[in-house]
C-alpha cells in the first residue's frame, strides 16, 4: 500500500495523523528478527579466532583471508560443517543450532584445526 492510500484511507475513516504515521510505519518497513553472528578470520595459515563459544542460533561466518585455498571442514565424519574450496575473499557460514562441540579443520592444510562450542 502507498503512502497516498494510507492517507487516503485514514482521512476516509478520520484516523489521526499519529495512527497515519503508525500505519505507513508497519506497512513500509518489515521487522526481521537479527541472528547472532559471529566471525572467524582465516588467515597467516590459521583460524582466528582458533576457538569460539556461541550460544544455539548463532551464525558463525569463516572469510579467508589467505592467498591460498582453505576449507571448513568438521573433523568427525559427517558432521555439520562442509565447505567448498575458499578462495582470497570467500566466505562460508554455517548457523549452530544444538549444544555441543564442532572441532573442524582445513582438508587442504590439515595443521590448521578449530573448536566451535556452543552452550546455551
Amino acid at each position: 500500500m502507498t503512502e497516498t492510500r494510507i492517507l487516503a484511507t485514514a482521512r476516509r475513516y478520520g484516523m489521526g495523523c499519529m495512527t497515519v504515521w503508525l500505519l505507513s510505519f508497519g506497512v513500509m518497513t518489515s521487522v526481521q528478527a537479527s541472528t547472532p553472528t559471529q566471525a572467524v578470520e582465516i588467515t597467516h595459515m590459521a583460524f582466528s579466532p582458533g576457538e569460539i563459544t556461541v550460544k544455539p542460533g548463532t551464525e558463525v561466518t569463516w572469510t579467508n583471508r589467505d592467498q591460498v585455498p582453505h576449507t571448513v571442514t568438521s573433523k568427525d565424519k559427517g558432521g555439520v560443517l562442509a565447505s567448498q574450496g575458499l578462495d582470497t575473499g570467500d566466505s562460508y557460514s554455517y548457523t549452530f543450532t544444538l549444544a555441543g562441540d564442532y572441532a573442524y579443520y582445513c582438508t587442504v592444510h590439515p595443521f590448521m584445526m578449530g573448536v566451535v562450542h556452543v552452550r546455551k
